[in-house]
């Protein structure tokens, strides 16, 4: 099994938490889909939109970090990383969304460069744009998280679960990018709580291989 990843995606960190919390073994391939324009098109070959994450697996070739992660939760269902009820599955799946669908779009490469190159921004300009999307969303995190029993140390329950795997990217680039997460104190201890295991530590940013340039990024 093979995962094509970035260390700066945060779509990539959330699949590596999950490989880690049900202790999963895969061969890294690292793209570096910021910075080199002729890798990124040689990438599309895998993936036409030329993002990561991208998960091999027995000739599979699956894309978008929700389709990765429920993928190995169905197949390796070894500690879980959903509820078992359905009604718990639901809002796992919907805080996960919050994270994937609604915060994490507004600010990702693609849509910062566009807004730099196409409607002449600023870096304070982006930088701002960034911060309000991200802190619209984890308001309503806060809320969610705040206004249910379901909430214990982790987005639901006492486990980590695909919330949490989708909270703690983004929390990361949230602090990396200088966001004021004072508003936020529940989100703030879930991602402390996380950061204290090792699956976690383990999947972030800076100990990637690529992160410390320690590899050659993939040419094909």
């Amino acid at each position: 099994m093979e995962l094509y990843t970035y260390y700066r995606s945060v779509a990539a960190h959330r699949v590596r938490i999950i490989l880690n919390i049900k202790g999963l073994s895969c061969d890294y391939q690292f793209v570096d889909i910021a910075g080199d324009k002729l890798q990124r098109y040689q990438f599309r070959a895998l993936n036409p939109q030329g993002l990561a994450p991208v998960l091999v697996d027995e000739g599979h070739v699956i894309t978008q970090s929700m389709a990765i992660m429920e993928y190995l939760e169905e197949r390796w269902p070894t500690r879980p990383v959903l509820p078992k009820d359905m009604p718990g599955r639901a809002r796992v799946r919907a805080l996960a969304q919050l994270f994937v669908s609604d915060i994490q779009p507004l600010h990702n490469l693609r849509v910062l460069r566009y807004l730099r190159s196409r409607h002449d921004q600023g870096e304070d300009q982006l930088a701002h744009w960034s911060a309000h999307w991200m802190r619209e969303g984890l308001a309503a995190v806060e809320h969610l998280l705040a206004s249910s029993a379901e909430t214990g140390a982790h987005c639901h329950g006492d486990h980590p679960t695909l919330a949490d795997a989708c909270l703690v990217p983004e929390v990361h680039e949230a602090i990396e990018r200088g966001v004021d997460l004072s508003d936020f104190p529940g989100v703030r201890r879930i991602y402390g709580t996380c950061m204290t295991l090792a699956a976690f530590q383990a999947a972030a940013p800076e100990t990637q291989m690529d992160a410390a340039g320690l590899v050659e990024p993939i040419s094909s």
